[in-house]
């Protein structure tokens, strides 16, 4: 029915592609990587981020790869105390219709990357990054930073925090530094001790940083993160870090926390960027989604799911749409995500600060608060956020 552009060949762009498709649409996706990969380690999927693949086919694919944990943990990273257990059996599951899961990156990316290059109307093309659009009549011309422009119907801006779609369309400059450093590093499960095996995501709190660790792929792996509110104003991606430093500023983790932590070796770092939230995702035919309209801190686990869900319901609206219809119904996506995007965003924000970072008498009236809550308080307080 119509042609469209999805700049950006992550997760939001393979999502959005194949939901586009579904509807009968025609899609070319453009990386600007010379291939189609997914990097990084260990990633949440929540009840909505599974009703998002299950209707875009690969839920089931997904689900394989997973594990299936059993709680999230918050503890005091001095002391090993308790402060908050979420407990994700089958109570959860009735309530939210999924499973909460932990999965590698690339065991989500796969299934649908193999769902992209298998449907006859997704064309995948690798080193071709959008430079520019213009607006004709006939549609969206889209520049390419090098090669010839393309004309579509439309264009959809998946291409990440740094998108030069929304550079284009918002033109507000560079992302927002948090001034957090997080460092990563996944350790095969066959060294570490079965004694800390441990079926969850469990968050170790400290004064100004948080440890976080969980298995992936398939309890093969153990994913380790461990965050520092430091004030870094450089971003940075995916640098090498070496492991005794990243050890050394940790030295206050609690003896059991700290042994996970040594097991670590290739240490990764990253510093973390969001944006805050903003109304505007469209210009006519033109529209930005996942992290390239609403990119969010990673606290809340989210960032993935809410691009799942810009693609599913964008696939929604663009069912039966000829292209004359598709700045309106683009219009549309942006009035109903914006309003739960900038909550997810916000709410990621607050728990960094509030949740996971307190110090001194803020983190005794965080440990105050939490000690107030059931687990079914805790249900009720993620109800918005993890149900669709």
């Amino acid at each position: 029915m119509a042609e469209f552009v999805v700049a950006g060949g992550g997760i939001c762009g393979l999502a959005t592609a194949l939901s586009v498709a579904r509807r009968g649409h025609t899609v070319q996706v453009w990386e600007r990587d010379d291939r189609f990969a997914e990097l990084g380690a260990g990633i949440q999927i929540a009840p909505n981020g599974f009703h998002a693949l299950d209707r875009l086919g690969v839920g089931g694919q997904v689900r394989s790869g997973a594990v299936h944990i059993e709680a999230l943990r918050l503890v005091d990273a001095g002391s090993a105390r308790p402060l908050a257990t979420l407990p994700l059996g089958e109570r959860y599951r009735l309530r939210f219709g999924n499973p909460y899961a932990v999965v590698h990156r690339g065991d989500l990316y796969a299934p649908l990357l193999r769902a992209c290059q298998e449907h006859e109307a997704i064309t995948l093309r690798a080193s071709t990054a959008v430079n520019r659009y213009e607006h004709t009549p006939a549609g969206v011309r889209v520049l390419p930073v090098t090669g010839a422009p393309v004309l579509a119907d439309a264009l959809i801006g998946a291409d990440g925090l740094r998108s030069a779609v929304r550079a284009q369309l918002v033109g507000d400059g560079a992302p927002r530094v948090s001034g957090h450093t997080i460092h990563r590093a996944v350790v095969p499960m066959d060294l570490v001790p079965r004694s800390l095996r441990w079926n969850s995501v469990t968050l170790w709190a400290g004064p100004r940083w948080h440890f976080v660790h969980y298995p992936i792929a398939g309890g093969s792996k153990l994913n380790l993160a461990v965050t520092q509110d430091n004030g870094s104003r450089q971003a940075l991606s995916g640098v090498p870090a070496e492991r005794e430093r990243v050890l050394a500023d940790f030295s206050a983790m609690h003896g059991t926390a700290r042994r996970l932590l040594e097991l670590g070796q290739d240490w990764r770092s990253w510093v973390l960027c969001d944006r805050p939230p903003t109304p505007k995702w469209t210009d006519g035919p033109v529209v930005l989604a996942g992290d390239a309209a609403h990119p969010m801190l990673q606290y809340a686990a989210q960032g993935a799911c809410m691009a799942l869900e810009d693609a599913d319901v964008l696939g929604d609206l663009l069912d039966r749409c000829v292209p004359d219809q598709i700045a309106e119904r683009f219009a549309r996506f942006n009035a109903q995500r914006t309003e739960r995007t900038a909550r997810a965003q916000d709410t990621s924000r607050w728990m960094g600060e509030n949740l996971y970072h307190p110090a001194g008498t803020a983190a005794r009236a965080r440990d105050q608060m939490l000690a107030r809550l059931s687990p079914g308080d805790l249900m009720d307080a993620v109800s918005w956020l993890h149900r669709r």
